[in-house]
């Protein structure tokens, strides 16, 4: 237990000093092992601090060793300094050494085993591909779901109406109910556009994600602000997911946060090329919109405002 507690600390102290994260799940004998052999390091570490301050004291006689200078002492002063300043060089990089052994040694005693890496790694694989399958399942129902209360509704009603004007001795009502079956096949027609423009719009390859957006904001019942801050187009997987997050999000607004109005910005991370950051606001009735987080690795979204990264 005492080993174990020692190196928390150690472990902390490696997060919060060195950036090195080590996992908390090791075991008691990993930890007994990383204390028994840290010792070594420690001392290791301690005479590096002592030859950075040795060699500091050694090389600041080149400001204040002047002044005790007698006869031909400057050569002595000059030469002490200047190998004070190279003891100083070596130590700081010796630092560096010290703190990159520490965080080997920690990750050799506390981190996983390479048999037990590989079996987290098969772990999250599995565990992502049922995600990636249970998204397709989703998605494959929602495209059936689409058909069956879109498509196939309209196409029934077209065989009606075509069945009735076959059937109808007045030529009058034939010619209206001919209309009427004219009108059908446009609106299908439409609503099969609209099942094939959410599997993946062509336009997003043939006319970039700014105009895949303006097509999302004019197929909006309600007012889209598209407020696009990209200066290049950008890759194929941020794009993708930029717009299905953008799409997603404004259907859910639409749906559940009673907007009149919403405004969709995009920009260009600062922190890290290649990430776009996304952000959905709605403006309700009696009141402006309320904020909130969302992650824009996937397809999510929820009603309301949301804010990601791409």
């Amino acid at each position: 237990a005492g080993a174990r507690r020692l190196a928390e600390a150690e472990r902390g102290r490696l997060s919060r000093f060195l950036g090195q994260d080590i996992a908390a799940d090791y075991d008691d004998g990993g930890a007994r092992q990383y204390m028994a052999v840290r010792w070594s390091l420690g001392l290791l570490g301690g005479l590096v601090l002592a030859s950075v301050a040795v060699g500091a004291a050694y090389g600041s006689l080149l400001l204040w060793g002047w002044f005790l200078i007698s006869g031909g002492e400057w050569m002595t002063i000059t030469a002490s300094a200047v190998g004070g300043l190279f003891l100083l060089f070596l130590a700081l990089q010796g630092i560096v050494g010290v703190a990159l052994l520490e965080g080997q040694l920690a990750r050799h005693f506390l981190g996983p085993s390479p048999q037990e890496a590989l079996r987290r790694r098969i772990d999250e694989l599995s565990t992502s591909r049922a995600g990636v399958v249970d998204a397709v399942h989703d998605e494959r129902r929602r495209i059936e779901r689409d058909l069956h209360d879109g498509v196939q509704q309209r196409l029934v009603a077209l065989g009606m109406l075509l069945g009735r004007a076959r059937r109808s001795q007045d030529p009058d009502k034939a010619r209206a109910l001919l209309v009427q079956a004219h009108e059908e096949s446009r609106a299908a027609l439409t609503d099969l556009r609209e099942v094939a423009w959410r599997v993946y719009p062509t336009a997003l390859d043939e006319a970039g994600l700014r105009a895949a957006l303006e097509a999302v904001a004019e197929r909006s019942p309600i007012p889209v602000r598209l407020e696009y801050g990209l200066t290049a187009e950008p890759e194929e997987a941020v794009r993708t997911v930029a717009y299905f997050v953008v799409a997603e999000a404004v259907t859910n607004a639409i749906k559940h946060a009673g907007a009149e109005h919403l405004t969709v910005a995009l920009t260009r991370s600062d922190a890290d090329k290649g990430v776009a950051e996304v952000g959905v606001a709605a403006a309700r009735k009696g009141g402006g919109g309320r904020g909130g987080g969302k992650k824009a690795g996937g397809r999510r979204g929820r009603g309301g405002d949301g804010a990601g990264r791409a």
